[in-house]
């Protein structure tokens, strides 16, 4: 195991939250202190979304911090597409969600009972003096990571954006599965994403290309504005809820991907190294299982070089299947306005093959009543 003395993190979202909980719990004797900019209840968006077994790695990994998890979850077994009113059932494609905010709010709790120190509404306007103090600097401060940016060289990240728009919605509303509603609007086509987080409570993404953006004039609009508008393009879907705002500002989604992710004693996770695209629901899953690598380094190894060399090595190939599986999936939303004039059933298809990680065979087995129906 690596002698550390103290571990700083920067972001308290829930990578760098979940990497505190673990060092404190492999290594009690260890100071761990974590940093955000924001107050600690503060939050963008409304559910976060897990594939339907993303949580067992946790369970292994982690039976106490599961055991607060779990519970708090929405689950279900299928998953629905509506393309021009027709429904699609897509049995066996099963996802779980909670909300960010609560999911926070479990993640503080656990690291306060274990002793992690938890500093909210400070800015970080210079590293040096963290880093003199630290054995070991753990960036976990997201898109904008400030550790990352204090040495681009040395991390080489590559940054761009999809084509897209989407903006992220709330709505006071149960939908009972993860639903992809695809819809002609009069002004071009639009998506939302929505399923629900909590009872009464779900997440409503709209999505739509660079033109209907523009058509729709959504850049000049504030965010209520928008949710206006979106709710009455989506007023059946809604059943006449309203949608609700959280910093819910139309933008395009970043593909983020560091070549390195150590330098020094310095480490990125979850977001500052990588993003996968929401449409695959696995953004959250990789920050905590980045987490998980990295405390197992630690833990294998004797010394700190030796560990974060390991954690790269052997984490970064497992991240880049996921991550690019999230961009050809992303890549086939940047498009989806083009596929909504095949048949239903060939949408539905298309779309269960988007990140080229399932095959006919893989289907049968997965969404046996689908298939059934799309063969015949």
């Amino acid at each position: 195991m690596v002698d550390l003395g103290q571990v700083e993190i920067l972001g308290a979202g829930p990578a760098g939250l979940y990497a505190a909980i673990l060092i404190r719990s492999a290594m009690p004797g260890v100071r761990v202190r974590v940093s955000e900019q924001n107050p600690a209840d503060a939050t963008f968006g409304f559910g976060v979304v897990f594939s339907d077994t993303a949580l067992d790695f946790l369970e292994a990994d982690d039976p106490g911090t599961h055991a607060l998890i779990a519970p708090r979850m929405e689950r279900w077994r299928d998953m629905t597409l509506s393309l021009r009113g027709e429904r699609i059932v897509l049995d066996g494609i099963g996802f779980s969600a909670i909300g960010r905010l609560e999911l926070l709010q479990i993640l503080q709790r656990r690291a306060r009972e274990l002793g992690v120190e938890m500093i909210f509404e400070q800015r970080i306007e210079n590293l040096s003096e963290i880093e003199a103090q630290a054995d070991l600097v753990v960036g976990a401060d997201g898109l904008n990571s400030m550790l990352r940016q204090s040495d681009a060289t040395a991390f080489a990240p590559s940054l761009e954006n999809f084509s897209n728009h989407f903006a992220w919605f709330g709505t006071p509303r149960d939908f009972a599965t993860l639903t992809q509603t695809f819809l002609d609007g009069p002004k071009g086509p639009l998506n939302a994403h929505h399923y629900r987080y909590a009872p009464g409570r779900s997440t409503f993404i709209v999505e739509c290309d660079a033109a209907g953006f523009e058509a729709y004039g959504f850049a000049d609009m504030d965010e209520r504005e928008s949710a206006r508008v979106c709710g009455e393009l989506f007023f059946s879907t809604l059943d006449e809820a309203p949608l609700l705002v959280n910093q819910s500002v139309w933008r395009r989604f970043p593909r983020l991907w560091c070549d390195n992710w150590v330098a020094g004693n310095r480490v990125l996770i979850g977001d500052a190294a990588h993003t996968a695209h929401f449409s695959i629901g696995s953004g959250t899953r990789l920050a905590l299982e980045d987490a998980i690598a990295l405390v197992g380094a630690l833990r294998l190894n004797d010394g700190l070089e030796a560990a974060l060399d390991d954690f790269q090595n052997r984490r970064q190939p497992i991240a880049r299947k996921i991550v690019d599986a999230a961009n050809t999936s992303a890549r086939w939303y940047d498009d989806f306005a083009g596929r909504m004039e095949l048949p239903a059933m060939e949408f539905a298809y298309s779309y269960l093959t988007r990140s080229g990680r399932v095959d006919m065979q893989r289907l049968r087995e997965l969404s046996p009543a689908f298939m059934r129906r799309y063969e015949a």
